[in-house]
């Protein structure tokens, strides 16, 4: 290697992570040695995650796809053949034309999620299957319930820029375990604590973020509605009510004010959420009094049915008290919504206007065992890995069996949905390709350029998509288009926010800040809503036939349905683990060898009895499937809660099966969100 050209380029990570981190990539003799943070970024400034330092490890798996393939197996043996791509098109292309004569447009299903971020390759697919007639597909196992219930009291664009949180001497961490998810708002919240700001996590187990927290509010799973409303009590009772902010920026207020006062006591708060009275007072009098308050608001307490009415009431908090006329202050859950692209050019929805049925991607399973009108034939799965990460696992991978059923995967690594496929298609990692880049924890809009040349014969969705429209026969200039151009549709918008966005000084790798202010909203400034104001009272709820008040209703796997908690007493949570996003880092070996054995957390209490020493062998069950994981007994999570970070792939499992085997395919009350953090279970020794 002594006299292979060495390279440092800059790029952008493409992962499913709020940064969006800018990246320097270093090369020799064309291929990636190092990979590390971009000290000029203006947000991540210089440092990374470690398991995006780790991606040459995956970028050179010994698991990496390079050739395509066609299946000479059983399903779910994942045996194949290499093909070429004009055999594997072709293919692809009968079959369709086959399923549209035969079963029609609708028999068809793509399915897609946050494999790559990416405005041109996450949206690839769309034109291809509008203008197919297939049926779409409703991407929501993320957000979608955390989204609404924002936008419903705030207004979608509401998110305080994260760095003023640094000014802040109150900091409100709900709902997200930052070390893992959120790892550059890390030294924001050091920062504020040097200068002596107060830090309270909200969260039902302990976790890296603990260390950075002086008190941790550990609430039953699925109770953050309740909670929030027993804050809004003593801040009613107790008149720390910012009067003037709530007089000019809010709706509702006396209607909230009744209900907080006479459903929700605090005894009967505290009896819900499992969180003592004195707690509540202590966070509510600390929140109230700050001179900066600042909350920010993860996804996880979405994740029950209950999700978008709990991340509702929570925002209600920084409007009580004032929090956005305050410097430092404020509220942030996502930014993504700033970025108004536009979305109808890219997707070529503007163009092929399709009216298909729509399924929702949690109900893959479902979907693929029971619908008839009708069955789904044909899948082509990019950018996710459903074996792994969807819930009713038993049932998803059933209906994967299906022999009616092909199914395409396009895919960077070997993982368990290949085993399923009848084609494999080499895709590349972002490291490979060309993409704009929004983010959904800060506001800066950024183009990430390939490193190196794509491995084997991987080409990115843009261009298989392109393939597969000539072998279908469509002649529509837009499958025509290059990556630049379909960035400059994404930029032509009229949106506010992208008005200064120079294309050139992006396309010449220079990040460009959307145009939205530090500091949020003060008093009199106009939310997203449709009354303009915070609302406490949502019409547009009331609309939809919804309680138009924040409140709290138990979810249906939760100790207050008392006949299941008798059978199954135990509440799981499946959060992101620190070494895990999703299931990309599966294919890893060092990241698996950085957590040592699958566990699941287990209290002291719980463990004793069910005689469950720690590193036993456990069984975790409940009427939907088991897994089988190793005990980690310890008094970080709560008595009646446990805990499995995740996602392990199955197939690196005792057993085969993995924690989601156990998640229900329920969805939430607004949105249609999984409710993965929503289920009971019981634990035995294996």
């Amino acid at each position: 290697m002594g006299n292979a050209e060495l390279k440092v380029l800059r790029t952008t990570c493409a992962l499913d992570c709020p940064d969006t981190c800018g990246l320097r990539v270093t090369v020799e003799g064309g291929r990636v040695t190092q990979i590390g943070g971009d000290p000029n970024h203006p947000f991540t400034r210089g440092f990374i995650c470690h398991k995006v330092a780790n991606y040459h490890r995956r970028l050179y798996s010994p698991l990496r796809i390079l050739h395509p393939m066609r299946r000479v197996g059983r399903k779910g043996e994942g045996r194949f053949s290499p093909i070429s791509w004009n055999e594997a098109l072709d293919e692809i292309a009968a079959h369709f034309k086959k399923i549209v004569e035969t079963d029609g447009a609708e028999a068809i299903l793509p399915f897609s999620y946050g494999g790559s971020l990416g405005i041109v390759h996450r949206n690839a697919g769309h034109r291809f299957f509008y203008r197919l007639g297939a049926s779409r597909l409703l991407r929501t196992i993320c957000d979608p319930a955390a989204t609404a219930g924002w936008a419903m009291t705030l207004g979608k664009n509401t998110s305080t820029d994260l760095t003023q949180a640094e000014h802040s001497d109150f900091i409100v961490i709900w709902g997200m375990n930052i070390a893992a998810t959120s790892v550059h708002f890390v030294p924001v919240v050091k920062a504020a604590r040097k200068r002596g700001a107060l830090v309270v996590q909200v969260d039902p187990y302990r976790n890296r973020t603990s260390h950075l927290a002086d008190e941790q509010i550990m609430p039953r799973p699925g109770t953050d509605a309740a909670l929030a409303m027993g804050v809004m009590n003593v801040l009613i009772r107790e008149d720390i009510v910012e009067g003037d902010f709530v007089r000019e920026s809010t709706l509702g207020y006396d209607a909230l004010r009744e209900r907080v006062l006479s459903e929700f006591p605090l005894e009967r708060v505290s009896r819900i959420t499992g969180v003592p009275e004195q707690q509540i007072a202590r966070l509510a009098r600390g929140f109230g009094r700050a001179r900066a308050p600042f909350l920010r608001v993860g996804f996880a307490l979405s994740r029950h049915e209950n999700g978008g009415m709990a991340i509702r009431t929570v925002a209600c908090l920084p409007a009580l008290v004032g929090a956005f006329g305050k410097p430092g202050g404020g509220a942030h859950h996502e930014t993504g919504p700033c970025f108004e692209f536009n979305y109808e050019r890219v997707t070529g929805e503007d163009e092929f206007r399709p009216a298909t049925r729509e399924i929702n991607m949690v109900k893959l399973g479902e979907t693929l065992l029971e619908e008839q009108n009708p069955p789904v034939k044909a899948l082509f799965v990019y950018n996710c890995n459903p074996a792994a990460i969807l819930p009713e696992q038993k049932r998803v991978r059933e209906g994967l069996r299906r022999e009616d059923l092909f199914t395409v995967v396009h895919e960077q690594v070997h993982t368990d949905t290949v085993d399923f496929a009848d084609i494999v298609l080499p895709a590349p990692t972002f490291l490979e390709y060309l993409d704009l880049y929004k983010s959904y924890g800060h506001h800066y809009l950024q183009i990430g350029a390939p490193a190196v040349e794509a491995l084997g014969e991987a080409k990115p969705n843009w261009e298989v998509f392109r393939l597969l429209a000539q072998r279908m026969g469509f002649t529509e200039a837009c499958f025509d288009h290059s990556e630049y151009e379909v960035m400059r549709q994404a930029l032509d918008s009229p949106s506010d926010f992208l008005a200064e966005t120079d294309f050139e000084k992006l396309a010449a790798g220079e990040t460009q800040r959307l145009k939205v202010a530090d500091h949020g909203l003060t008093p009199g400034m106009k939310f997203s809503t449709p009354s303009g104001k915070v609302e406490f009272y949502s019409s547009s709820a009331a609309d939809l036939g919804l309680d138009p008040l924040p409140g709290y209703v138990p979810c249906t796997e939760s100790p207050e349905n008392l006949e299941l908690h008798r059978k199954f007493p135990l509440q799981l949570l499946a959060p992101p683990s620190i070494h895990f996003l999703s299931s990309t880092f599966g294919a890893v070996e060092e990241q698996r060898r950085r957590i040592g054995r699958p566990t699941i957390k287990i209290h002291p209490g719980d463990a004793d009895a069910r005689n469950i020493a720690a590193g036993d062998l456990v069984r975790v069950f409940n009427a939907r499937g088991d897994c089988q994981l190793y005990a980690e007994v310890t008094d970080d999570t709560r008595e009646g809660v446990v805990v499995a970070e995740s996602i392990w792939w199955p197939k690196h499992l005792p057993g085969g099966r993995g924690i989601n085997s156990l998640l229900s395919s329920r969805l939430t009350d607004l949105g249609g969100g999984s409710t993965i953090h929503c289920n009971l279970v019981e634990v035995t020794r294996a």
